[in-house]
């Protein structure tokens, strides 16, 4: 098993799950984070840390796409192991459906 970042994270970008990660897998994007599953070690820590619900294991029905998204992903961006603010505007988008359409953008993040 792993945890994935999914579209509830795009616009938002909160990072306070970066900071409880023992292995260092979270990558940032402009407007989002990923997991880099392979590097995940399942400890789960990271999931009740993040305010938008984001952080989803990969069990869960219909995991397989966020699994490759956030693969793909991890392999491109920086990593991240430090807090940063979320987004301007986070508390309009936090919740909103249909983010990964709407806003995701595939530039890479500062990373820390």
């Amino acid at each position: 098993m792993t945890y994935v970042v999914t579209d509830n994270c795009i616009a938002c970008k909160y990072t306070d799950c970066v900071e409880v990660c023992p292995v260092d897998c979270f990558y940032e994007g402009e407007n989002t984070l990923v997991i880099h599953p392979d590097e995940c070690i399942d400890c789960g820590v990271c999931e009740p840390e993040c305010p938008a619900d984001a952080i989803r294991p990969d069990t869960e029905p219909d995991m397989e796409k966020w699994v490759e998204f956030n693969r793909k992903y991890a392999e491109l961006w920086p990593v991240i192991i430090e807090k940063k603010d979320p987004l301007p505007g986070h508390e309009e988008r936090d919740g909103e459906t249909g983010k990964l359409e709407k806003y995701f953008s595939e530039a890479p993040g500062e990373g820390s």
